[in-house]
């Protein structure tokens, strides 16, 4: 299988690095491209052994699949090198926050396979949640060799296209969320007097074992919390602070304004506002 990424970020290099585990596709039959980073091609040459190329229409000429990963704001640009070298049977995968498949398709001026993924940082170390969708023109064959691409570092889940804003704000914001939740748990640690190396060991051990049990018990989150929470006790006490301060509330602010954020930004292309 032939595998075009045009994007050479994190989030593609996390991918490539999963497909080469995997043994989804050769290392030779992977080609990469970002706008004008030579040294970061060629770093990604000797680190994976793919082949880098600012040739367009050989990035597009022989791929199965295309991996359009580059920030939202350059998503015209891309598509417009794009373009003239696109072929109808190329199956392009989208994994930038707030770009509809109505859009790719008509910046693309041809019918073909495209699907949207919205993955997260957590693929660099093989545990991202990423949600996919797809338009009408992909086969069940590509359906099941996105699937495959994307489980090679993490979880994957289908949904209709109008689920995305949502899934992006959730788990694909979701990461930065739970690190502002250590961070505030590394600075209490600090004013109760714990040295740093301690608190960081304990706090991350804390997280991998509440997201351990939450996968295991197969217990809500609520009915996990009381499980731990004694009347007058220390939990409680900690929780009632959480509670007056409204932090379950804030929380859920972050993640809607996350969604109209994703949504502002689809808009915007819709619009042409970007190009």
């Amino acid at each position: 299988m032939n595998i075009s990424f045009i994007g050479a970020g994190s989030m593609a290099e996390a991918i490539i690095a999963g497909i080469i585990e995997k043994k989804i596709a050769d290392r030779k039959n992977i080609l990469v491209t970002n706008r004008e980073d030579q040294t970061k091609l060629t770093n990604l040459e000797r680190k994976y052994g793919i082949q880098p190329t600012y040739r367009m229409e050989e990035l597009m000429k022989d791929a199965d699949m295309v991996i359009l990963a580059v920030k939202p704001k350059d998503a015209g640009a891309a598509l417009g090198k794009m373009a003239p070298h696109i072929r109808e049977h190329t199956f392009l995968i989208s994994v930038m926050a707030g770009i509809s498949l109505s859009y790719l398709q008509s910046r693309l001026n041809v019918r073909l396979p495209i699907a949207r993924a919205m993955p997260n940082t957590s693929a660099c170390v093989g545990k991202s949640a990423t949600a996919i969708t797809f338009n009408d023109s992909v086969s069940e064959q590509q359906k099941r060799l996105a699937a495959t691409v994307f489980s090679s570092v993490g979880m994957t889940t289908i949904v209709e296209e109008d689920q995305l804003d949502a899934i992006t704000a959730l788990s694909g914001s979701g990461p930065a969320y739970i690190y502002y939740v250590v961070e505030a748990m590394e600075k209490s640690a600090g004013e109760i007097g714990l040295d740093a190396d301690t608190a960081k060991k304990m706090i991350l051990q804390t997280l991998a074992g509440a997201a351990e049990m939450l996968l295991a018990s197969g217990k809500e989150a609520a009915e996990l919390r009381r499980d731990v929470t004694s009347p007058g006790g220390t939990t409680e006490a900690g929780l009632e602070v959480l509670k007056k301060a409204n932090v379950q509330a804030a929380f859920i602010q972050c993640v809607k304004a996350a969604m109209e954020q994703s949504k502002k930004l689809g808009s915007m292309h819709e619009s042409k506002q970007i190009v």
